[in-house]
């Protein structure tokens, strides 16, 4: 029955009813507490080989001593290989769906986020440590003082996700990007976070310990205020805009290449001149896509449709050389807007034909065959 609620734990089917059942059953022993841990490793296992690992077999390691033990032995063995194929099978159900958001824990292992329903997050060592939904996940504030493990939290193109940090800190991200960060933060030192893609931040005040964003090149720290960050590495820059409070954008490679924003700011940094250039902007435009909505103001249609391609995740070939140099602006209420939507509004300023093919969309000239 422990074999079975672990893996609809693993699969997130299990009810709150079944979760808390099966954290009785770990919480009961020391042995049960190691087979979940294996049969956890063995789902991580798995979804990295997309096969049964040689790595299971202290899962089957049985030692009979007579011919009705062996007969155990053997039975054992079917329904552990019975179960690693069921893990396998939900394996390969899953990677054939690459668009989902996957959660990569410190010990190599993967939990996804689905529709089917919420459920609690354990560590390696059996600990509750944050709690799942399907467009969220909120950690709790435990802190530990020697080492830190990290999580890879990965949102594909054509969905965003709300996070939590164990500090307190909120984070929205957009579709595209991902976020490394403490499965909870040290009570010494700087609160250090990786990201790739685009983000929200609003951060948990804590002068003793300053937050900072790391990009590939740039370096972003806080102490406590509300900022966007976009850091794209098909981009030539990194940008952020600053909300409220105060920020410090640096070069990775050269911290003496600084600025210091204050609020409705933005500060862009250029990859070949590795300048950082700051504007006054208004924020509500760049922090419109965490409330579900896409504004643009006066914005270059390769822009536009670099946005559009994240958020609906298609490609998008433009061949009109007209609709390149044109710029537009409005709002799309992401939710009530397909892409078949936005090109026919963007037609009526400037006409041209589009063809649909699977997830690529072919922009050409109005006169083009």
């Amino acid at each position: 029955m422990a074999s079975e609620l672990i893996y609809k734990y693993l699969s997130n089917e299990a009810s709150e009813q079944e979760v808390q059942q099966l954290f009785d059953w770990i919480d009961a022993s020391e042995e049960n507490k190691k087979h979940f841990i294996t049969l956890k490793k063995t789902w991580a296992l798995t979804a990295v080989t997309g096969t049964i690992s040689r790595d299971t077999s202290p899962v089957i390691a049985l030692k009979p001593k007579n011919n009705t033990r062996k007969y155990f032995r053997y039975a054992a063995v079917l329904v552990v290989l019975l179960g690693l194929t069921r893990l396998a099978f939900y394996f390969n159900e899953r990677t054939t769906d690459s668009k989902e958001i996957v959660l990569e824990l410190s010990d190599g292992s993967f939990e996804y986020f689905t529709h089917k329903n919420e459920n609690a997050l354990v560590n390696d060592k059996g600990e509750l440590i944050a709690r799942k939904f399907s467009d969220r996940i909120v950690y709790f504030g435990k802190v530990v003082d020697k080492e830190v493990s990290y999580h890879t939290l990965t949102v594909p193109y054509g969905k965003r996700f709300k996070l939590t940090l164990s500090d307190g800190t909120f984070v929205s991200l957009n579709s595209g990007t991902t976020l490394r960060y403490p499965e909870q933060f040290g009570i010494n030192g700087k609160r250090n976070v990786y990201l790739t893609g685009e983000a929200f931040f609003e951060v948990a005040k804590d002068k003793q310990h300053p937050f900072i964003v790391h990009s590939d090149k740039i370096d972003i720290e806080v102490l406590g205020t509300k900022f966007t960050v976009t850091a794209y590495p098909e981009d030539k820059t990194v940008s952020s805009v600053l909300v409220e409070g105060s920020i410090q954008m640096s070069e990775k490679d050269n911290p003496l290449n600084a600025v210091l924003l204050k609020p409705s700011q933005m500060a862009v940094w250029q990859n070949e001149s590795k300048k950082i250039v700051t504007q006054t902007v208004d924020t509500a435009v760049y922090e419109a896509w965490t409330q579900g909505e896409l504004v643009f103001q006066n914005t270059p249609f390769s822009t536009i449709a670099k946005i559009i391609e994240r958020t609906y995740d298609v490609e998008i070939i433009n061949e009109n050389t007209v609709l390149a140099r044109q710029s537009f602006t409005g709002s799309i209420k992401i939710s009530e807007s397909s892409v078949a939507n936005i090109l026919e509004l963007l037609k009526r300023d400037t006409p041209f034909n589009y063809s649909i093919k699977q997830n690529t969309i072919t922009i050409t000239p109005i006169f083009h065959n």
